[in-house]
């Protein structure tokens, strides 16, 4: 960016651009952007992969469920293997699949202070690093509403 602006800018703003669903909390709340953001969207790119599904889908009713929170709860209650795409069947190793959803947990967490870097994201998808179970992000369900949390996985 500094290449771009000559010596008279002494600073640029940016505006908002991106998917909904996939903007981490600040950007919503008007806190400053930092590369944080970009780890956010990043744990919902991971759950997307693990999972094989979109983070919000429509039911019934015209009703939304987002999948984030229910993959957060099911992370906490240590049922990853719900999680995985359906059309791998089941073969997935256990070990690997509980830390890449810990490591997705942590990277959508509400406060830019408590997402890893994404150096330590790369430690710990190698395995370098340990991954304690993360909080269930609280401004996630207060979005969504506690309801659609535990929706069955089969009305995804």
């Amino acid at each position: 960016m500094a290449k771009l602006l000559n010596r008279d800018f002494s600073r640029a703003l940016t505006t908002m651009r991106g998917t909904i669903g996939y903007l981490a909390p600040e950007w919503i709340s008007g806190l400053p952007i930092t590369h944080k953001a970009d780890v956010y969207s990043y744990g919902l790119m991971l759950l997307e992969i693990i999972s094989g599904r979109r983070n919000s889908e429509k039911i019934k009713e015209g009703r939304h469920t987002y999948f984030p929170i229910y993959a957060a709860c099911k992370v906490n209650e240590g049922d990853v293997m719900c999680l995985l795409d359906s059309r791998l069947e089941g073969n997935a190793d256990a070990e690997q699949l509980e830390r890449a959803c810990r490591i997705a947990c942590w990277c959508i967490q509400d406060y830019e202070d408590q997402r890893p870097m994404m150096g330590q994201v790369v430690l710990m998808l190698e395995g370098v690093m340990d991954v304690l179970v993360p909080p269930i992000p609280m401004s996630l369900q207060n979005f969504v509403g506690m309801e659609d949390h535990s929706t069955d996985l089969d009305t995804f």
